[in-house]
């Protein structure tokens, strides 16, 4: 069983894609479930649901920027009003949702923590894997500090076009990905996205900026 946990929606203000793709996209490539991780909001997890099959698991997220970088909280039903640290991981917690670190070295994108041994019980996972990191140093150091402070790992896309999807993944076998994910009993797969993905992003993020929303 297959999760790509990390995509954005055209909720983020960097996506475009609409829901109903998501899910014909995921379907296509064989997952059996997604997190819809929209930029400070949970809206496009909850619209995705909506479209989704029985046999495709949408977990709702969001992807929050904090004074020290970005925070993924997973399993919410909320949307998260705090952009402090502390508190963003306080909201997570209070609706049983699980925080993970994404890109946390990622040095090209900097939008990601740069965690410290004091910061590692503020998660309960780190993104060891990211199709967007162009470096594949950037996930390593993730690998290591998850490794060494005793976390499981993550992976994910961080697709914002439907050809991403898919192209990290998380592959459980018991069925239930918030135990497995706890427990690290999964094994991750990925391959890396075109580095003409994160340039247009930045063009689609431009772009959006002037239109009347």
């Amino acid at each position: 069983m297959r999760y790509d946990l990390h995509i954005h929606s055209k909720y983020s203000l960097d996506g475009l894609i609409e829901p109903e793709i998501i899910v014909k996209t995921a379907e296509n490539q064989g997952l059996s479930g997604i997190a819809v991780t929209d930029h400070h909001t949970i809206r496009g997890g909850l619209e995705t649901k909506k479209f989704a099959p029985e046999d495709l698991e949408v977990i709702v997220g969001s992807e929050i920027g904090t004074e020290r970088g970005e925070v993924i909280g997973l399993f919410l039903s909320e949307e998260i009003v705090s952009h402090r640290l502390v508190e963003v991981v306080d909201e997570i917690r209070e609706q049983d949702g699980l925080v993970v670190l994404p890109h946390p070295f990622d040095q090209l994108r900097g939008t990601g923590i740069q965690p410290t041994k004091e910061d590692a019980k503020l998660a309960d996972c780190v993104e060891t894997f990211n199709s967007r990191c162009l470096r594949d140093s950037y996930n390593e150091k993730a690998r290591i500090y998850a490794e060494r402070h005793s976390l499981h790992g993550s992976a994910g896309s961080d697709a914002h076009f439907a050809r991403e999807i898919g192209n990290a993944s998380v592959d459980i076998s018991s069925g239930n990905l918030r135990k497995d994910l706890l427990k690290g009993n999964f094994t991750i797969l990925g391959r890396k996205s075109s580095f003409i993905n994160l340039g247009l992003t930045e063009i689609v993020k431009t772009w959006r900026k002037t239109v009347p929303r």
